[in-house]
């Protein structure tokens, strides 16, 4: 597929802009030279790894904006000196013109006969022709890696787990489906779906291996937004998966109090609580998803320290890191590396260690220490299992 995949925009016209905040999911607000702006992004996910204050975005000015629209377009992150893509539908676009130049592994033999095929209640991206059987294609793009495991989804996906169920209906009635991952990153070997962001995706996706075909493919970027020469087909460990994508381990979760507060802490009486944001470690041997959800409510029968804390919160993030693994207290011991406070005495009663619960005077998800402890538990730490 030519460059004409991306008008009516022009690629010689990239402006580059430093991510300043992300007011809604689809639009951020970047530093452009002197100025600032709002631009388009087309992608809901949470992005955490990419959006980071002062990142470099690729944007793209609509000279054809509709009235009330946002006049610049996100195309793309800068991370580690190479673009990643984040305009979801320019996904599709690549793989129909790596499937026109035969470089997708797997499907040398395959055309597209179609596009965005209405199958039920999900519509499809590609109806492909593999010799002279017809298959679905649907595509993922995936921008959430670490050193050498790239994952998906980095946002719950409902419909994303609905189009692999719908996908198996078709493959059970005779026409075969694939779901192939795009991963933007051309380091990566390993691809996983996010267990821990979304468990029910990653159930699905392993329930149905044997019934659809599930293929990820790593691509590289250039800096003029050309898609790069090498196309590398990543390897799925579903031994990990198998092993580690259960209803247990650990979670981080982030709290804000917007004031100064003396808060009643169960036996640690009265605890003085400076304005910030609160990083409190747990773990749950089973029903994981269960516990977190607790801890979200705010009417419930105190039992934790941290309930106390999160009665006076005014937000609550909770973050997963499952696995079978024993790692709450290593887990402690890095953000006790990364934080400006801790709470002494803090959820530690049962455990040797000093405590649970650190303070920070910004949001961590908003600094890149933080971002990497949060990758290094959930993504690099399986390298060690491979």
């Amino acid at each position: 597929m030519p460059p004409s995949m991306i008008k009516p925009f022009h690629l010689d016209r990239i402006q580059e802009g430093r991510f300043l905040d992300r007011p809604n999911r689809f639009v951020v607000r970047c530093a452009v030279g002197r100025r600032t702006c709002e631009a388009y992004l087309p992608n809901p996910g949470r992005l955490w790894e990419l959006l980071q204050p002062g990142r470099t975005l690729y944007l793209l000015e609509n000279p054809g904006k509709e009235e009330g629209k946002l006049s610049w377009l996100c195309i793309a992150a800068v991370r580690d000196g190479r673009p990643v893509l984040l305009h979801t539908h320019w996904t599709n676009d690549a793989v129909a013109r790596l499937m026109d130049r035969r470089r997708i592994p797997g499907l040398e033999d395959a055309r597209i006969v179609r596009r965005e095929i209405a199958v039920g209640r999900s519509r499809f991206d590609f109806l492909l022709h593999r010799g002279a059987k017809p298959v679905l294609l649907e595509v993922k793009s995936c921008t959430l890696f670490g050193r050498r495991i790239a994952m998906f989804p980095d946002a719950v996906t409902l419909r994303g787990r609905r189009h692999l169920m719908e996908l198996a209906v078709s493959a059970r009635e005779g026409t075969p489906g694939m779901v192939l991952f795009l991963v933007h990153c051309a380091h990566a070997a390993f691809f996983l779906p996010d267990y821990h962001t979304d468990i029910e995706f990653a159930r699905t996706f392993l329930a149905l291996r044997r019934v659809l075909e599930f293929k990820a493919v790593a691509v590289q970027w250039r800096k003029n937004m050309a898609l790069g020469d090498g196309v590398r087909e990543l390897t799925i460990p579903w031994d990990i998966l198998e092993r580690e994508a259960g209803d247990c381990g650990n979670y981080i979760l982030v709290l804000e109090l917007a004031e100064d507060r003396v808060i009643p802490v169960g036996g640690l009486g009265r605890v003085f609580f400076r304005k910030g944001y609160y990083l409190y470690v747990g773990s749950a041997r089973k029903n994981l998803a269960k516990r977190i959800e607790r801890h979200l409510r705010r009417r419930k029968t105190f039992f934790w320290h941290v309930d106390y804390l999160r009665d006076q919160s005014e937000r609550c993030t909770a973050i997963p890191i499952r696995t079978r693994y024993p790692l709450e207290h290593e887990i402690a011991r890095a953000l006790g590396e990364v934080a400006e406070w801790a709470i002494p005495g803090f959820g530690c009663s049962d455990c040797s260690c000093e405590t649970h619960l650190f303070g920070m005077g910004v949001d961590p998800l908003h600094l890149p220490q933080f971002v990497s402890l949060l990758q290094y538990f959930r993504i690099d730490r399986l390298e060690s299992l491979l």
